[in-house]
């Protein structure tokens, strides 16, 4: 069954590229007491993800925050080093946490998964994104397969 508003975040280990290399958070760490921004997508790298849903986010880091969010998260299922090193390649900084959910177990947990197996991808994050307040998703963006609409920086900004 898919999260939707109202639901508490599943509990979960996510992972960050840091300086000295990889780093876990818990979900509680990392949505406990803040207003966060998470947006799925299905990989690092890609198409879609790369010339549009981070860059979005990274544009509009300053407004998202300016309407209230402490933290913007991105989370695809690749492991910690790739995250890192897309982040370099965006250019997000600090302004965009990059969580790594390896093995989909948080993608799962949430029903945010898809099998992409039969095209070479193994299981994914579906596309979507959600405002978390204190550890509770209150608003809930899912794109059907192959979009990329409404889980944009810019609907996210239209809710808050």
């Amino acid at each position: 069954m898919t999260i939707k508003p109202g639901d508490s975040i599943p509990s979960a280990t996510l992972y960050m590229m840091a300086a000295d290399g990889p780093t876990s958070a818990s979900t509680e760490d990392l949505f406990k007491g803040k207003k966060v921004a998470l947006f799925g997508l299905p990989g690092a790298f890609t198409p879609t993800c790369s010339a549009q849903h981070v860059p979005g986010y990274l544009e509009n880091a300053a407004a998202l925050k300016e309407k209230g969010i402490d933290s913007i998260i991105c989370l695809s299922v690749n492991d910690a080093f790739v995250m890192g090193a897309w982040g370099k390649d965006q250019g997000v900084g600090d302004e965009i946490i990059m969580a790594a959910d390896g093995s989909a177990l948080f993608s799962k947990a949430m029903g945010l998964d898809m099998d992409l197996t039969e095209r070479g991808m193994g299981v994914r994050c579906q596309r979507f994104s959600m405002i978390v307040d204190d550890g509770v998703v209150s608003v809930l963006n899912h794109e059907p397969p192959g979009e990329f609409r409404i889980s944009s920086a810019e609907t996210m900004l239209e809710q808050l």
